[in-house]
């Protein structure tokens, strides 16, 4: 081993590296990289920048100006002259619009649909050469455009209908998670606001339909000087029974001083004993439910399958004795 050691081969290779690794040194000291490409990178990156900056800010302007025009064209009109208002903000808001211009362009919507439902339906009754088409009379022709005429203000009722529901069946399911993540934040001592903005950052990515509406209200809760209102402001937007639950729940806690921990933890119990009943209520319609898929689509083929070859056996039999 010591000759090993002190052989002149193994000195040999140390003094190779060391004198590749002083190459090295001198090499890095006195030939520095070019910056330049990196320069170029970072000057086109920042120009990509502020042209999508640029662009964001052309589509903003030109969204504001559609906007603006179909505010003034529904002004025009007077169709925001209804006692209907609130409750059509409110739909809005259900349906997950919150912005003040909704209702303009909810209203011009409408319209737009119903002339295009009016105007299309007319050119199509008029000047489409169907025979059946042409052999019914002016009035007949005028009452089916008018129908199409309620077709088409009736749809983005419907569609809003829809959004509504859609919406209401993501918020439901994604509750009961918001409800537990805020449970662990009541416990771990954060406030009523902190809870709230905490676990609106926390379910963005799984349910952001329901992050949304809890973010606003935490935003609600911070500005406005009357808590409950924020909290009724949920509700009202999310009319939901776990959703109501809460808000109860928690404008209780505010006004008696309950603890938030330990009152959100009997509600997230309740919620899991209603969830599971709503598990166990459909089990059991599932037998009703698969009864009538099970007579029109099952037991047919299991008749033929069953049957047939006794079937085809006799006709073979009596064909035979006829013969």
């Amino acid at each position: 081993m010591n000759a090993f050691l002190h052989s002149p081969d193994l000195l040999s290779v140390f003094c190779g590296l060391a004198a590749f690794a002083v190459v090295l040194l001198v090499w890095n000291g006195l030939f520095e990289h070019d910056p330049l490409p990196e320069r170029l990178k970072s000057i086109a990156e920042r120009r990509e920048e502020i042209e999508g900056e640029q662009r964001k800010k052309n589509t903003r302007r030109a969204n504001l100006q559609r906007v603006g025009l179909m505010k003034r064209v529904v002004e025009w009109l007077k169709l925001t002259q209804g006692k209907n208002l609130e409750e059509l903000r409110l739909s809005l808001k259900r349906a997950g619009y919150h912005s003040r211009d909704a209702m303009f362009v909810y209203l011009f919507a409408r319209l737009a649909c119903l002339l295009l439902f009016a105007i299309g339906g007319f050119c199509f009754l008029m000047f489409v050469p169907i025979p059946k088409i042409a052999a019914l009379t002016p009035p007949l022709r005028l009452a089916i455009t008018g129908v199409l005429a309620m077709l088409g203000w009736a749809l983005p009722a419907t569609l809003l209908k829809n959004k509504w529901q859609q919406r209401e069946t993501i918020l439901r399911l994604g509750l009961p998670d918001a409800l537990d993540l805020m449970v662990i934040c009541a416990e771990a001592g954060l406030g009523l606001d902190s809870a709230f903005d905490r676990v609106g950052r926390e379910i963005a990515p799984s349910t952001p339909e329901l992050a949304e509406e809890i973010g606003l209200t935490a935003v609600e809760l911070n500005f406005l000087p009357d808590r409950s209102k924020a909290l009724r402001g949920l509700s009202e937007r999310a009319p939901l029974p776990g959703v109501i639950a809460l808000v109860n729940t928690l404008i209780q806690t505010e006004k008696y001083g309950t603890p938030l921990a330990q009152a959100l933890r009997v509600l997230s119990a309740e919620m899991r004993e209603d969830r599971m009943m709503r598990a166990e209520e459909k089990a059991a319609r599932l037998p009703a439910t698969l009864t009538v898929p099970m007579i029109l689509f099952i037991l047919p083929p299991l008749f033929v399958v069953l049957i047939g070859p006794a079937v085809i056996k006799v006709g073979m039999a009596l064909a035979g004795q006829h013969h």
